[in-house]
């Protein structure tokens, strides 16, 4: 028999268990009170168990819902344990605390997906997506046909503040990382051609590589995680903040305002960020080539002049503005689905990325071979 001061007794008889709380049995004593409960032991499968509250004092529907959550496992268990010596409203609040429990469902367990299920809801949620794209295209396709209408709808201030964050700020970074490709791309080529005396050859392969496929995909993928990345930052902080919904509330198209600033800035800037990259990666090869193969910069840029046709040099020029359209697409609609938490924007940015960088590696592989069926 357990000490007096316990919270709790259990008495054991031939035909059963009596349990005897005793004091106060209310929320702000839960943990000693679950405790006492678990080094008693008691258990109704043992026998007949009997609830005796002659010594109890103060009792709450959480002192009441601890008992019954120890002592009945389940509706048939509770049923089966008799309450004595309660006062009125002690059992009446036993007795509404086990109505309650005896309407509980058991929660539905949680049926892992099977691989081919796994893979359906995959390709829901990647159709759900790219419909979902596809809607907000055409609503930007609306507003900019809107512009092309009424070009006083276009808000020039904010299209040249656009164009300064994507397109100026930007060159640094775009420089350096193209100059640095170019760098490496010469070395590589650099290292096989000089063994067969074909020095001169690697200023082709740089200028058509660069000109054609590098430079518009790495320009594209350095402004999807950079400018793609802010437009759905800025954009899901605007929506949780409920500043797009004051713009809907003041009559404004929120689209015409925040997306084809946006877009028709990014659609303008990366075609000019790809010369940049065409120009400072062509001079990290001329670095190369000075300095490795003995291709003096006059050599390179009279061979430039012979193996880079115009045609390869505007093939990747003409990819930019797809790329420019499909990852402002991306980045706006994602920040105008952000939901009502700061979580979702993080989650928004982060997804924006992933898909700007996969649509901008698809669309090449389809120029490529769209370029290709058209002998270009």
């Amino acid at each position: 028999m357990m000490a007096a001061q316990d919270p709790c007794r259990l008495e054991r008889r031939a035909d059963g268990s009596v349990l005897h709380p005793s004091g106060a049995w209310q929320l702000p004593r839960l943990t000693e009170l679950d405790a006492s409960l678990r080094a008693l032991g008691a258990s109704p499968d043992a026998g007949a168990l009997v609830i005796d509250g002659s010594e109890l004092h103060e009792l709450d529907t959480a002192g009441a819902l601890l008992l019954w959550r120890h002592l009945g496992c389940d509706a048939s268990t509770r049923e089966r344990i008799e309450l004595r010596n309660f006062s009125a409203v002690h059992a009446r609040i036993m007795e509404l605390v086990r109505s309650r429990l005896a309407d509980e469902t058991p929660a539905a367990g949680v049926r892992a997906l099977g691989w081919l299920a796994s893979i359906g809801r995959s390709g829901v949620q990647v159709g759900a997506l790219l419909r979902g794209h596809l809607e907000f295209f055409g609503r930007v396709l609306h507003e900019l046909a809107r512009v092309v209408m009424r070009p006083g709808r276009l808000r020039v201030r904010e299209l040249f503040a656009q164009f300064a964050q994507v397109c100026v700020t930007a060159i640094p970074v775009v420089a350096l990382v193209t100059f640095l490709i170019g760098l490496v791309v010469a070395y590589l080529l650099g290292l096989k051609a000089e063994q067969y005396g074909a020095n001169i050859f690697v200023v082709d392969g740089v200028a058509l590589g660069l000109a054609r496929e590098f430079s518009p995909l790495i320009v594209a993928t350095i402004i999807a995680g950079r400018s793609g990345a802010a437009f759905t930052a800025q954009l899901g902080t605007m929506k949780l903040t409920e500043e797009i919904d004051a713009i809907r509330t003041l009559g404004l198209s929120a689209e015409q305002v925040l997306v084809v600033p946006r877009v028709i800035a990014l659609v303008v800037s990366l075609p000019l960020l790809v010369f940049v990259g065409d120009v400072f990666g062509l001079m990290g090869s001329m670095v190369i080539a000075d300095s490795m193969l003995d291709i003096t910069p006059t050599t390179f840029i009279a061979r430039l002049q012979e193996a880079l046709a115009p045609k390869h040099f505007v093939i990747g020029l003409a990819k930019a503005p797809v790329f420019g359209l499909f990852v402002a697409i991306i980045g706006c609609r994602m920040g105008m689905s952000v939901s009502r938490d700061t979580r979702s924007i993080g989650l928004n940015t982060t997804s924006t990325v992933v898909q700007a960088i996969v649509a901008v590696i698809l669309l090449d592989a389809l120029f490529a071979l769209l370029f290709q069926e058209l002998g270009l």
